[in-house]
């Protein structure tokens, strides 16, 4: 489904990704992990076309120059340098890190506000679909989204990118600062995301949580893949339980 190969990403003379290659199979839940600064959000924001913005706007302003290097392939087409907007017409949705979300909005209106490239009527049932992956959010409908919790700000922020009707769905350190409680109804959501043919690539940098529900891994480290397997040969391996499980 997704197939990144060699893949090098510069700013200005910084090197982020150093010829990085993974595979997505269609169906899976894949586990990209790496400490702070190791190049996780890098990949994510390369993927999904989000750099492509980043690169056009320091462009007009004259400010740090964005070099893309590599392959993306989505469903045996080469994107590396499409649009974010193309993607996600494509089936590549990202939650960011950290939960962005519209706070003057309440939390229908931000996920009102994903629905703008869709010209389908089935809108309703995207609204049915969050609500059953996420049920607190039916409550919470009405509320500003800068009122919510961090863990219900994650929930819209998933929510957001669900409504797209991804068939890749993109999260990025979505256990990043919740509570354990919080963690694990996020881990059952995105089993239950799966469930639903979603295929699912996350990039954390806490294993525990996460490791049970994946199908195969990739760590990376500055910038460069370092180790991959699947999830039991990753739990087995003493360099992940150490650095990423706390064990």
């Amino acid at each position: 489904m997704l197939e990144v190969k060699n893949l090098m990403v510069f700013f200005e003379n910084a090197l982020a990704l150093n010829d990085l290659s993974l595979e997505v199979h269609r169906g899976e839940i894949v586990s990209a992990l790496g400490s702070n600064s190791a190049g996780k959000t890098t990949l994510m924001n390369t993927i999904s076309g989000l750099i492509i913005d980043m690169k056009v706007k320091e462009e007009r302003r004259g400010g740090e120059r964005i070099t893309l290097m590599g392959e993306i392939w989505f469903e045996g087409e080469e994107i590396l340098f499409a649009k974010p907007n193309i993607r996600i017409r494509k089936g590549i949705a990202l939650s960011r890190e950290r939960h962005p979300v519209f706070p003057d909005s309440d939390v229908e209106e931000n996920l009102r506000i994903s629905t703008y490239l869709r010209r389908d009527s089935n809108i309703k049932k995207s609204y049915d679909f969050v609500y059953s992956i996420f049920p607190p959010l039916k409550k919470l409908k009405k509320r500003r989204a800068g009122f919510c919790s961090g863990g219900e700000q994650q929930m819209v922020s998933i929510g957001m990118a669900l409504m797209t009707r991804p068939k890749l769905l993109l999260l990025d350190e979505p256990l990043l600062g919740l509570s354990p409680a919080m963690q694990n109804s996020l881990i059952q959501a995105i089993k239950q995301i799966r469930q639903e043919g979603i295929t699912v690539l996350v990039a954390e940098q806490f294993a525990r949580p996460l490791l049970p529900i994946v199908d195969r891994g990739y760590v990376i480290e500055n910038g460069m893949l370092t180790l991959q397997g699947t999830r039991e040969e990753l739990r087995e391996n003493p360099e992940v339980r150490s650095t990423f499980m706390g064990v």
